[in-house]
């Protein structure tokens, strides 16, 4: 019964059958088959890969064989909750290649949603770690992900809506949003973002995302990928967008502001003085990592009468027998703890940490007794990536950590004052910025009320 039939199928198959029979071959998986008993008579259309055996055997095969007539059994699937209308052919054959069954009795044709889904296990959150709150992120199954919003966001205003993509891979890509509180102007703009995408293959969120960003050259992203529920739950109630894609365990949340970015799912699980605190040391954490650097170059570069004379001859005491100049000392340290940040990310967790952290003490204490560093330079480094790693997301961490070495080419071309000026001009390009409409440096929030989306409107 579940063996590949010849040619156009078995004898008496329906046109229809006979014609994806012809599309499909030479395709080994594709089942073709009758059910038969007695004068009852049905058949069976379906790619077995992709099809839940089992499912099929208890929904439709044993059924057949239990039913009185043909028009009994018709009636049983028509009242099947899996059942779906018949699309287009183009559309069918998408769902046939993703686990539906085609079912032929009489002159009566359906189709049953009987997919085998072995990627809907829910992974747990890599990208944005918290110690309180939810552990688990989403599945790798859209449904499975649209089951897991809808539990925690249980509002019959949240809608979700199929955009679609001719694309290679023909993966659903899915709109999320609460009709109440979502802009229409902005859901339209999005709409039109998504369907005026040329691509032929999207394999993750973050293949779409790219396209979304528009800008090749931009460093600042217009939208977030995140992987946690809550964070999820929380940009619905702001009136925002989720969109998700089948096969990805992240999903897009448009727009987007800068200061989402430095947010962090934790500051809503601790009390105000706390979530405060926290949230300043990472606004510092953003300031040290980028300025400190090309301040350094500037101090002992271009102007040392702006720190203490102690200070002064401390810095130049500890650059004594370095033989270049302090630009050149920066890039070189900042070069290797960017190859350190890499590699820290590409080796198995289990060696990760021993051999950058390994790997560091042993360039810096080197770099230092060879006199091509200073030890004041050391610190200083490690005080940046100290404070890289406090960004919560990742996408603006990799910007910032771009963003500064533009301000080092700034500082060594002009001091102190070129320092001042590319600072400014990043501020400038943040404020011309936008996500979908929504000006980039807008706050967000001014409180509990409005972060739950209280004064959205």
């Amino acid at each position: 019964m579940t063996e590949k039939q010849e040619g156009c199928g078995p004898p008496g198959s329906p046109p229809l059958f006979k014609e994806l029979s012809t599309i499909f071959d030479p395709s080994s998986d594709i089942v073709n088959t009758p059910l038969q008993i007695k004068d009852h008579t049905a058949f069976l259309f379906y790619v077995k890969s992709v099809v839940d055996g089992d499912k099929l055997q208890q929904t439709v095969i044993r059924p057949f064989f239990e039913m009185a007539s043909e028009e009994d059994f018709a009636s049983y699937i028509q009242s099947l909750p899996n059942r779906t209308d018949i699309p287009d052919k183009d559309k069918l054959l998408i769902m046939l290649s993703s686990g539906f069954v085609l079912i032929a009795i009489g002159d009566r044709t359906f189709l049953l949603d009987i997919r085998l889904v072995k990627n809907d296990e829910v992974q747990e959150t890599v990208m944005e770690p918290t110690i309180h709150g939810p552990q688990k992120g989403l599945s790798e199954d859209i449904e499975t992900t649209i089951n897991l919003i809808r539990q925690r966001y249980r509002n019959s205003s949240l809608k979700v809506e199929e955009i679609i993509k001719n694309d290679t891979s023909n993966r659903p890509i899915v709109l999320l949003y609460d009709s109440d509180r979502s802009d229409p102007c902005m859901l339209k703009k999005i709409r039109a973002e998504l369907e005026g995408i040329n691509n032929p293959l999207f394999e993750s969120v973050e293949d779409l995302q790219h396209f979304l960003n528009k800008s090749k050259l931009t460093l600042f992203p217009t939208t977030m990928v995140t992987e946690r529920p809550d964070r999820i739950v929380y940009n619905l109630v702001a009136g925002k967008v989720i969109i998700a894609i089948d096969g990805s365990p992240n999903v897009i949340v448009a727009p987007i502001v800068f200061f989402d970015f430095m947010s962090s799912m934790e500051d809503n699980y601790h009390v105000s003085v706390v979530s405060g605190f926290t949230i300043m040391l990472r606004y510092l954490g953003l300031f040290t990592c980028i300025v400190l650097p090309s301040l350094y170059i500037a101090m002992t570069s271009y102007n040392p009468e702006i720190l203490r004379i102690e200070l002064a001859l401390t810095v130049a005491g500890s650059r004594i027998g370095v033989p270049y100049p302090s630009f050149i000392e920066v890039i070189f340290m900042i070069f290797f703890m960017e190859l350190l940040t890499e590699a820290s990310m590409r080796l198995p967790k289990a060696v990760s940490g021993t051999a950058t952290t390994v790997g560091g003490l042993i360039l810096g204490t080197a770099a230092t007794e060879a006199a091509l560093t200073s030890t004041i330079m050391v610190i200083i480094i490690s005080a940046v990536a100290i404070s890289t790693f406090v960004i919560p997301i990742n996408e603006m961490s990799f910007a910032v950590r771009v963003v500064r070495f533009l301000l080092i080419i700034y500082t060594t071309l002009f001091g102190l004052v070129g320092l001042l000026i590319g600072f400014i001009g990043i501020i400038m390009f943040l404020a011309n910025k936008d996500s979908m409409g929504e000006p980039y440096l807008r706050i967000p929030w001014k409180g509990k009320n409005a972060e739950l989306g209280m004064d959205n409107k």
